[in-house]
């Protein structure tokens, strides 16, 4: 064999890419048999039920009368957009939903604005601020039906009373504020925890490079802040409004569905429990979800986009 003669013989090693492609195929599997359980568990909670009550939809059952039950295909889910309920309770959902979001939105945003300042107390008045979250919705409707909108003998009325305004009814006079009033104490530390998070991620050199070119406050806080919490009050937005649309005991508890408050969940609460229509608020159980569903499909997209973002950075 010559100098310039060449081995020809193939190289029984795998390559590298190919050893590396098998690890990760290799991984994948084993993470998807650590994964297999939880998902097994997820079906078996949350699709199974759905599933369930997309039967009870297709059924003919009222409880006042259980021997009479059969097969009524779509006839509820027609009487869902004929009966005139849905509609009405549509627009209460989204006046009082959408109404506490951005006043939620406004007040997080301010509440953000303070605790993202030095202070003394500051670690206590944090936590003062996003107790109202931890507050079970039943006990907060009720404190505020009877300690603060009491017609009679409620805070509210008393504190007006001393600029010799007469007392107000609040929960009956003005029920949709009332509910409102309500979710935006409960959830409005929900939007701080986001804003501030968001006012926590933002570069302080760039802040400080400002400060050095002479932008003032204002400057700073419209050119620079808001912008960079686009993101963060867009998720704040989504995930906020999913939260809301759960709504039910502030309009039990409060109003009963009276004055305009008759939101989708406590329409399917009376037609269930007061009509004793089962397949009819099966049926509106349903479209519930599937509204639910496609604002949590935004909802996944903005939480990924954000998380995709802090990554890059």
């Amino acid at each position: 064999m010559t100098a310039t003669e060449v081995d020809q013989r193939p190289d029984s090693r795998p390559s590298t890419n190919e050893s590396r492609h098998t690890e990760v195929e290799a991984s994948r599997r084993f993470a998807r048999k650590l994964l297999a359980p939880s998902l097994v568990a997820l079906i078996l909670i949350t699709q199974i039920p759905f599933l369930v009550t997309i039967y009870y939809s297709l059924q003919q059952w009222n409880l006042s009368r259980p021997d009479i039950r059969g097969f009524a295909g779509l006839s509820n889910y027609v009487a869902v957009f004929t009966n005139g309920y849905f509609l009405p309770s549509v627009w209460a959902t989204i006046k009082i939903v959408g109404g506490s979001v951005i006043v939620s939105l406004l007040l997080g945003l301010v509440m953000a604005l303070l605790l993202n300042r030095e202070f003394f107390g500051r670690p206590v008045a944090r936590t003062l601020m996003i107790t109202p979250f931890l507050v079970m919705p039943a006990a907060a409707s009720l404190v505020f039906k009877w300690s603060l909108f009491n017609s009679e003998g409620g805070i509210v009325n008393w504190f007006i009373g001393l600029f010799g305004i007469p007392p107000v009814a609040w929960n009956t006079d003005h029920p949709v504020f009332s509910v409102m009033i309500v979710m935006i104490w409960q959830y409005t530390p929900f939007f701080m925890l986001l804003l501030l998070a968001g006012l926590q991620s933002q570069d302080r050199e760039v802040l400080e490079a400002a400060d050095v070119d002479g932008a003032g406050a204002f400057r700073k806080f419209f050119f620079m802040t808001l912008p960079h919490l686009r993101t963060y009050a867009e998720l704040a937005v989504l995930l906020g409004t999913i939260l809301m649309l759960q709504l039910f005991d502030p309009v039990n508890i409060i109003t009963k569905g009276a004055g305009g408050t008759k939101t989708l969940p406590y329409l399917l609460y009376e037609r269930a429990f007061i009509g004793q229509q089962v397949g009819e608020a099966a049926a509106y159980g349903v479209v519930t979800v599937v509204l639910i569903i496609v604002i949590a499909t935004f909802a996944l997209r903005k939480v990924f986009r954000v998380f995709t973002e802090e990554e890059g950075r």
